[in-house]
């Protein structure tokens, strides 16, 4: 696999996500994450200010990567709400599966609420209303063209949707640990078979049916 260079600030940002999630965020040091990016620990103060600061710049940069992609989709006259809708989710799951470290990280705020943090606790209720702002567009013009024959309740959608990849997540360690598997591949099927899965109950949840 080909080595991406990253700039100062990008190594920074990077590294300070991996250790967030391995030791959280009160037991990560500057020093922790200048030794880890390979700079002085200046160049943190310099870019971002901070730990807290930097904490933040994290949210913004992965929630601004995953809310261009789905303005991108929205408005791609192209598809219909099915395939926009789809495009979405399989995106949100690509992200869970090749960001971890975010999504931990993510998930300890959502959890355990520890971060402390009012501007990204801001971040995330923006960001959340902003996808249900999404999902009720989808939904409410897949049903008014006929896309859809079933409208059902938009927060459901929503919980549906985010609560069944977030949850997966969560849990993976455990199934693959029930399951008795040993397979340096059963972390990729698991994200196969959610997509799947996923993909199949929401055709069911807005009687949404395959034309030839």
């Amino acid at each position: 696999m080909k080595n991406v260079e990253y700039s100062t600030d990008k190594k920074i940002l990077y590294s300070a996500e991996k250790l967030f999630a391995d030791k959280g965020f009160a037991a990560t040091s500057t020093r922790d994450i200048a030794k880890s990016a390979g700079v002085n620990v200046s160049m943190i103060s310099y870019y971002f200010g901070s730990k807290e600061k930097l904490f933040e710049e994290i949210f913004k940069v992965r929630m601004k990567e995953g809310q261009s992609y789905t303005t991108e989709i929205l408005e791609n006259s192209e598809l219909n709400e099915w395939e926009k809708l789809i495009k979405i989710v399989e995106n949100y799951i690509r992200r869970v599966k090749t960001l971890p470290e975010f999504y931990t990280i993510l998930q300890t705020v959502y959890n355990v609420n520890s971060s402390g943090n009012e501007q990204i606790i801001s971040f995330l209720r923006t960001s959340k209303i902003g996808y249900i702002k999404v999902y009720q567009r989808i939904l409410d013009e897949g049903f008014e063209n006929g896309v859809f024959t079933k409208k059902p309740d938009l927060f459901f959608l929503h919980s549906v949707i985010t609560g069944t990849v977030f949850y997966s997540k969560q849990g993976m360690n455990l199934y693959k640990e029930l399951t008795g598997s040993h397979s340096d591949d059963y972390y990729e099927t698991h994200y196969n078979n959610l997509t799947k899965n996923l993909t199949t109950l929401l055709k069911d949840l807005l009687g949404y049916e395959q034309k030839n």
